[in-house]
């Protein structure tokens, strides 16, 4: 089965606070969504990852290597999150992609992975 990468975005300054009940309420979502995932075979991967102040971006050009304390890219969302799944082809990894809870308040992009089949 092809497998296919999620990139969760959202809005950091908008994300709950650690210890609030609406990050419970948020964890408590996404433990929803992983049940469901795992319970059909489909989850490879996935974590979510430190807010982007915690980034270095690395870029090498003309074999020097330069570093940048914040992500490679700027804008309202961050990327929060990755899953790596399998579906049985785009239309199914879409319509699970819908179901990450932060796509309500932020954007999933979809990628086939190469190889995968």
């Amino acid at each position: 089965m092809p497998k296919y990468l999620y990139l969760l975005y959202a809005d950091e300054s908008k994300m709950p606070s650690p210890d609030s009940p609406q990050m419970a309420q948020q964890e408590a979502a996404f433990g929803r969504y992983y049940e469901e995932l795992s319970g059909r075979g489909m989850f490879k991967a996935g974590d979510p990852v430190q807010p982007s102040k915690t980034a270095t971006t690395v870029r090498v050009r003309n074999g020097s290597t330069k570093t940048a304390s914040g992500p490679a890219t700027t804008g309202n969302e961050q990327i929060i999150g990755f899953y790596v799944v399998e579906a049985k082809n785009q239309d199914e990894a879409i319509a699970y992609a819908a179901k990450v809870p932060s796509a309500a308040v932020g954007s999933i992009e979809v990628r086939p992975i190469i190889g995968s089949s």
